[in-house]
Parts: C-alpha cells; structure tokens; sequence
C-alpha cells in the first residue's frame, strides 16, 4: 500500500510548484489511503517558535502549537520524529481529538535544514504505526521537504 499511495502523491505532485497546495494533496492522499490514519495534516511554522494548522483532513485540529508544546512542537522543537504508540504515556500531549491514542509527528525540512512544518498523523487506535509507516511518512516529508519555497 505504501508504494502506492507514494506513486499517487508524486504523480499528483509532478509539475504542482505550490506548497500549500502540495502539502493538501499529501494530506488528503494519506489520510484516504490508510485506514488507521484517523486525521492527518500539516502543521506550518510561521513564526519563530510557533506551528499554525495547515491543510489536514479529519475533526478540528489545535490551532496554534508552541514549539515548546505537544508532540508536534517537539517534532518541530528538536527535528525529529516523533512516534507515540500512546498518546496518554506523554504527559505533554496536548488532546487536540479526545479519541486519539497514537500519533507519528515527522518535521519537514527545508533545503537548509529548518522546520518549515510538521505532518501529524493521529489514530484511535493503540499503536497503530508500524515501522514501516514512519518510514514511509519520513520519506513524504523528506520528498515535500524539497519542494519548498518561502511563499513572498
């Protein structure tokens, strides 16, 4: 499932040279192609410090997330990937959907290395992520990670 999911986001993503509209599209491709990922999105760092919720498909998401919050603002705070098989054992999780129970946060990177945003993907279900989804989702964001260009 993974391969294929990966070759509709990257046809889907061929010539597309809009971040936002990239970051929709992986979102929604994600979010219909596995049925454990319950809501999937993006995160946006806009300020220094600060993620505003970015394109995502499922229930309401938080808003706004410090860096110094949440398992998307460690994600975002340390650069690395996050991957909760239970969202209760972190006492920093914030509860943004009263239903989850894991989660995988992986930082998107731009071409020198800064945060430029998260994708966070939540399920109810306990430890619903294989090793092989936080690959696959690393490499997502690795692919849309080179895409990126400061909007002007």
């Amino acid at each position: 499932m993974h391969a294929e999911v990966r070759m509709r986001i990257e046809g889907l993503l061929e010539d597309e040279d809009d971040w936002v509209s990239a970051m929709a599209t992986v979102a929604c491709e994600l979010h219909h192609g596995f049925d454990h990922f319950h809501w999937t999105g993006f995160y946006r760092t806009t300020a220094p410090e600060v993620l505003k919720i970015g394109p995502y498909q499922g229930g309401h998401g938080c808003l706004v997330i410090p860096f110094d919050q949440g398992i998307c603002g460690a994600a975002a705070r340390t650069g690395t990937t996050q991957d909760v098989p239970d969202v209760h054992a972190r006492p920093e999780h914030i509860a943004c959907s009263s239903s989850t129970n894991s989660e995988v946060v992986v930082p998107v990177k731009d071409s020198k290395g800064a945060v430029v945003a998260v994708l966070d993907v939540d399920s109810d279900t306990p430890a619903a992520f294989s090793s092989e989804d936080v690959a696959f989702l690393e490499e997502v964001c690795e692919m849309l990670g080179k895409r990126y260009h400061a909007v002007d």
